[in-house]
């Protein structure tokens, strides 16, 4: 075998006095498909950088096909055929897709007049080459987050590419996208491309890379062909612990128990139609569902977002009405979204005004807010949540995902929550928090309080580990319905694709 195309030798990288990388190599080989697995803060966004140019390593060697590469820029990384997609995608939303993916082409080749008939057919070369069909016209920002990256992909293979990196790239993908995805990038392996996939989400490292490379604190723990490793054993390597993940053990409500939430023949127009569903103390009700199905919605009418249904939601025997977000926090029922950045936080302020957000009337005197106490309830929540912070001043968007999302459920356990939903609640979580969010939120369920939580969610094992029940819905309706102790992901899996 010759060279790999590309190698990191001993690379070291430090900011401000934090060892970012520490001594790490890397070795990536022609038309591969390489895992670089770590936790948030293991350094894998800096190995990243320092592939691209964007980081000068302050020790150690770059070496492209072999030889050395000195002052690498990101111009002459893009040059020698290194490419990258980071999770934002980098693409201009009020452009269409055909000047996205012509404008770093017309650019490099300094064109002053833009030949739109060339412009259309480079972009309509593109996209043929993943053979995949996305309205050239359509601005970027009226697609949906698996088009998007489509197009950065597509934009990618317009230059002359050896090696595409592509930054957390399900993070924000459905199943069936991230399904999509997995074909192309096979697809551009065949064409002797190499790819550099940085993941956290062990089960995907697993099905797609043939070599993986796990980092933590800055340096390379193991390497290996991917058929070594297991779930485990990367677990293990990227948290330095052994993450043992056990079933959740439901203790049945007692016959005769009153459902803490019980709906009956819910329905709203173009959404869902003809719901039951019952929910008991204590319990953690899975629902999985192809994109579509209505489960998002049901979930945001329960909280009030989507009013205007037909059909009785009941609260611990009670028949209620929700017409908004205030009756449902009245009625404590607390949602937290997928997008927690754009939707579930205020990305500015501190840990504590964000945890405080929905408690301020409750700590409140004739408008006037009780500091210390509202002080001590936010320490409280800190430290009852393992929120790693030195101090609950922090701006929330300093924190990485798993805190992030801590901070989402304290926020609402602190108006005494009885009713939780969590619409993919460990999405973009690295693997050490996704553990610890799952125990709190299991703990929560069998404490005193017995809340009762739904868990929306297309990470199967998820359901799995943490549920005493999954429903399955589709086209606005629950389809099937399985106790998750003796049910297989193979089984999940097998539904979810007859539904497809």
């Amino acid at each position: 075998m010759g060279h790999p195309y590309l190698e990191l030798r001993n690379v070291s990288k430090r900011f401000s006095g934090v060892q970012a990388l520490d001594g790490i190599s890397l070795a990536i080989n022609p038309g591969e498909i390489h895992c670089l697995a770590g936790e948030n803060g293991s350094g894998k966004s800096t190995a990243i950088k320092v592939i691209s140019g964007v980081y000068e390593p302050d020790a150690g060697e770059i070496l492209i096909d072999g030889r050395p590469v000195t002052d690498l820029s990101p111009a002459t990384a893009i040059a020698l055929g290194v490419q990258v997609i980071y999770q934002d995608f980098s693409l201009f939303g009020n452009l269409s897709v055909a000047e996205n993916l012509a404008l770093n082409t017309e650019l490099r080749q300094r064109r002053t007049w833009v030949n739109w008939k060339r412009v259309r057919q480079l972009a309509a070369d593109a996209l043929d080459s993943l053979g995949v069909e996305i309205d050239l016209d359509a601005k970027v920002d009226s697609l949906s987050t698996g088009q998007k990256q489509l197009v950065a992909i597509a934009r990618a293979l317009v230059s002359n590419v050896r090696l595409i990196i592509m930054d957390e790239p399900t993070s924000a993908l459905t199943g069936k996208e991230v399904a999509a995805l997995f074909k192309i990038v096979r697809d551009i392996q065949g064409k002797g491309i190499a790819i550099l996939f940085v993941s956290h989400k062990m089960r995907e490292m697993l099905e797609i890379s043939e070599r993986i490379t796990v980092i933590r604190n800055g340096r390379k723990i193991i390497d290996g062909a991917t058929s070594g490793f297991t779930e485990a054993t990367i677990t293990r390597h990227m948290t330095g612990l052994d993450l043992q993940s056990r079933p959740f053990v439901w203790e049945p409500a007692p016959a005769g128990a009153v459902p803490r939430l019980d709906v009956r023949g819910l329905g709203l127009a173009g959404c869902y139609e003809d719901l039951d569903f019952k929910l008991f103390p204590g319990e953690i009700v899975g629902i999985s569902g192809l994109l579509g199905s209505g489960r998002t919605e049901f979930a945001l009418s329960l909280f009030g977002l989507l009013p205007g249904y037909r059909g009785e939601i009941r609260l611990n025997g009670e028949l209620v009405a929700i017409r908004g977000v205030q009756d449902a926090i009245e009625h404590k029922i607390a949602y937290v979204p997928e997008d927690r950045l754009s939707e579930g936080l205020f990305p500015t302020q501190s840990i504590d005004r964000n945890l405080l957000s929905t408690s301020y009337g409750r700590i409140s005197r004739h408008s006037v807010i009780d500091q210390a106490r509202a002080a001590a309830l936010a320490a409280g929540m800190i430290e009852q949540l393992a929120i790693a912070t030195p101090s609950g001043a922090k701006p929330v968007n300093q924190l990485s995902g798993g805190n992030a999302q801590r901070v989402v459920i304290g926020r609402w356990l602190m108006t005494g929550a009885q009713v939780l939903i969590l619409n993919g609640p460990t999405v973009g979580v690295d693997v050490g928090s996704k553990a610890e969010i799952h125990r709190i939120i299991r703990a929560l369920a069998q404490e005193a309080g017995r809340l009762s939580v739904i868990m929306i969610s297309d990470d199967v094992p998820e359901l799995i580990q943490n549920c005493n029940r999954i429903v399955m819905m589709h086209k606005g309706r629950f389809v099937e319905e399985w106790p998750a102790a003796g049910t297989s992901e193979d089984q999940i899996n097998a539904r979810l694709k007859s539904l497809g």
